[in-house]
C-alpha cells in the first residue's frame, strides 16, 4: 500500500471519527503529494524515496513553525503544530540506530574493498542509497568518516 493511500484511508477514518485536527494533518499530507505528483515532468506515480522527502520537509516545516510560535508565546498554536508534527511522524520509516548503520556501512566498505578517505564519496554515494530516509546523513557521513581513517 503507497503512502497515498494510506492517507487516503486515514482521512476516511478521521472523518468517520471527527477528528479535526488530525483530519487537519493528514490533508497537510495529502496536498503535498499531490502537489509533487502535478509538478511538470513528474511521474504518476511517486517513488517511496520521494514520498520520505516530502514527509521530512512537511516535518521541518512544523518543527520551524512550533519553535517560532513558541518564543512568541502562542501555546495554541505550537500544541497545533507539535500536534500535526506528531501525526507526519507517523508515516517516516523508523529510523535506524548507530549501531545498525555502523554495520551496514562495514558491510559496504568490505563488499566494495575500500580503504581509506580517498573512497569516501564512493561509500556515501552507497550508504546514501541503502539508508534513503531511515537514518540521519550526518549521522552517516561521520560513521564513514571514523571507519575509513
Amino acid at each position: 500500500m503507497t503512502l497515498e493511500q494510506r492517507i487516503n484511508d486515514d482521512i476516511k477514518a478521521a472523518m468517520l471519527a471527527r477528528e479535526k485536527e488530525k483530519l487537519n494533518a493528514l490533508r497537510a499530507i495529502k496536498s503535498a503529494i499531490l502537489l509533487a505528483k502535478t509538478q511538470k515532468g513528474a511521474a504518476e506515480e511517486i517513488s517511496e524515496e520521494a514520498e520520505i522527502k516530502i514527509l521530512k520537509q512537511l516535518v521541518k516545516q512544523r518543527q520551524d513553525s512550533a519553535e517560532m510560535y513558541q518564543q512568541q508565546n502562542r501555546d495554541d498554536l505550537y500544541q497545533e503544530e507539535k500536534f500535526q508534527l506528531d501525526i507526519i511522524n507517523t508515516y517516516l520509516p523508523q529510523m535506524m540506530s548507530a549501531e545498525e548503520v555502523e554495520a551496514k556501512i562495514k558491510e559496504i566498505i568490505v563488499a566494495g574493498g575500500f580503504a581509506g578517505m580517498k573512497d569516501m564519496g564512493k561509500v556515501m554515494g552507497q550508504a546514501t542509497k541503502a539508508f534513503a530516509g531511515k537514518a540521519d546523513n550526518k549521522m552517516v557521513s561521520d560513521i564513514v568518516k571514523r571507519l575509513l581513517s
